[in-house]
C-alpha cells in the first residue's frame, strides 16, 4: 500500500504560527527518509488555527528542506485565482523541483464568507466558471493554446521539461464526474464527507473510461492516528475531537488543545455523540489495528495511494504515528 501525507499545518496551543509552519517543514523532512511517496499542503483562510494560506509559499521551502519526495498543494483552491497565474507558480516550482511537484486543485473557500469576499471579488461566479478555469489552468500547463488563439503568444515561463502533476480534489460525486471529463487524476477526500466514498471513486472510473484511454489515478484521504496502543492513540484523538468541537461552537481559542485539556473538558451527551460520528472516519490505534482497518477500507476503494492526515496536539505524537505506520507497512 503506498503511502503519502496531507498536513494541514495545525497550530497547538501553546505554539506559534511560526512553530505550526517549522514543523510542516520537519514533517516533510520525514516523510522522505520514511519513505512517503508524497507530501501535500492545504491551503486555509483564517480558519480553525491553521497557518498556511499559501500553499505556493510553503512549498519553495520545503522542496529547498527536501530532495526527492514529492510535494504539491491539496489544495490550490482555484475560484480566487487566474489560471496563468497558477500556471506560472507550478511551472516555476516544477523547474526548481524537477518531476516532484503536484498541483492539486479545488473549489472550496478555505474560510467564511467575510474571508471569501476579501480574497475575491465575485467568489460565486468564479465557483461557476471552475469548469472553465481547469480548462485554461490545462492548456497553460500543456501549451495547447493554438497560435491564433489570444493566448497563444504567450507562455507560464518557465517552462520545465515536464508540467506539474495535475489532480482534482473532491468530497463529492460532481468533483469525480468533472475529475472524469477533464481526464485527471482524483483524490477523494474521505476525511471530510459523508457522502458514500467508495461509489462516488467509482463513478469516477466508470466516467473516466468512457471518455479516456487507461485510467486515472486514485488518492484517498483519510484522518489517522497511531500509537504504541490502542488506548494511548483514543487518549491522544481527544485533542482532535475537542479542536473539531470548537470550531463547531466558533470557540475564539481555535489552536488544538492539549490533551490535558481535552480530558478535563465534560463533553456533554451531544458532544459524546458527535464524537462517535467522528470516530467512524477516522482510523486510531495501535499498528496492526490501523492497518487492519486501512486494509479493509482499502478493500471498498481499491485506491491507488492512501494520504494520511493526523492531528495531534504535541508534535513528537504525530511524527510517531507516521513512524509507527511506515514501519507496519515497511515503507523505507
Amino acid at each position: 500500500m503506498k503511502l503519502s501525507m496531507l498536513d494541514q499545518a495545525p497550530i497547538s496551543a501553546g505554539k506559534t504560527p511560526r512553530e505550526a509552519l517549522e514543523a510542516a517543514v520537519k514533517l516533510a523532512q520525514l516523510g522522505e527518509e520514511l519513505g512517503y511517496q508524497r507530501y501535500w499542503i492545504a491551503e486555509h483562510h483564517d480558519l480553525f488555527g491553521l497557518a498556511c494560506p499559501n500553499p505556493d509559499v510553503m512549498l519553495g521551502v520545503i522542496g529547498s528542506a527536501t530532495k526527492s519526495i514529492r510535494i504539491g498543494a491539496g489544495a490550490v483552491l482555484l475560484p480566487y485565482y487566474k489560471p496563468f497565474r497558477v500556471a506560472e507558480t507550478y511551472n516555476l516550482l516544477q523547474t526548481l523541483f524537477p518531476d516532484r511537484v503536484d498541483l492539486g486543485l479545488g473549489r472550496a473557500p478555505g474560510g467564511s464568507a467575510e474571508v471569501s469576499l476579501a480574497l475575491s471579488d465575485n467568489y460565486l461566479k468564479q465557483v461557476n466558471e471552475y469548469s472553465k478555469r481547469i480548462d485554461e489552468l490545462l492548456a497553460f500547463l500543456h501549451e495547447r493554446y493554438p497560435e491564433d488563439h489570444p493566448y497563444g503568444k504567450i507562455s507560464p515561463t518557465p517552462v520545465p521539461d515536464t508540467p506539474p502533476e495535475a489532480w482534482l480534489l473532491g468530497t463529492s460525486g460532481k468533483s469525480a464526474v468533472l475529475a472524469a471529463e477533464k481526464g485527471m487524476d482524483y483524490s477523494f477526500g474521505h476525511f471530510m464527507t459523508d457522502f458514500d466514498g467508495p461509489e462516488i471513486v467509482q463513478t469516477y472510473r466508470e466516467q473516466f473510461h468512457k471518455q479516456h484511454d487507461g485510467e486515472g489515478k486514485v488518492i484517498v484521504a483519510v484522518t489517522v492516528i497511531c500509537a504504541e496502543t490502542t488506548e494511548e492513540a483514543e487518549v491522544l484523538a481527544l485533542s482532535n475531537f475537542l479542536w473539531k468541537i470548537q470550531q463547531e461552537k466558533q470557540v475564539d481559542n481555535r489552536t488544538v488543545p492539549s490533551v490535558e485539556e481535552a480530558r478535563n473538558y465534560d463533553f456533554s451527551e451531544k458532544e459524546m455523540r458527535q464524537i462517535e460520528k467522528m470516530k467512524k472516519k477516522m482510523i486510531l490505534g495501535n499498528p496492526a489495528e490501523v492497518r487492519e482497518q486501512m486494509e479493509a477500507l482499502n478493500e471498498r476503494y481499491k485506491a491507488d495511494e492512501w494520504m494520511v492526515v493526523t492531528i495531534t496536539h504535541e508534535e513528537e505524537a504525530k511524527f510517531r504515528s507516521y513512524r509507527l505506520l511506515a514501519e507496519e507497512f515497511g515503507l523505507s
